[in-house]
């Protein structure tokens, strides 16, 4: 959208430092360890004051338990 109206800001697990996302692109996150994990992203203005925010909270599973199908 022109002109650019905000971005997303990404923290993982808490982290007070994330990154900012301005490319409309999905958001790809990997290589994080087994055992559970919260993405919170927000939308903010390009003065970086926050719009709206929304959190998801996963499990990665142990490779030898994904691997038995639990």
């Amino acid at each position: 959208m022109s002109p650019a109206i905000g971005h997303l800001h990404v923290a993982l697990d808490g982290a007070t430092r994330g990154w900012g996302n301005t490319s409309g692109e999905p958001i790809i996150i990997f290589g994080l360890p087994a055992g559970p994990h919260k993405v919170e992203i927000t939308l903010v203005n390009p003065d970086h004051q926050p719009l709206a925010r929304s959190a998801v909270e996963f499990v990665i599973l142990p490779r030898d338990a994904a691997a038995k199908g639990h």
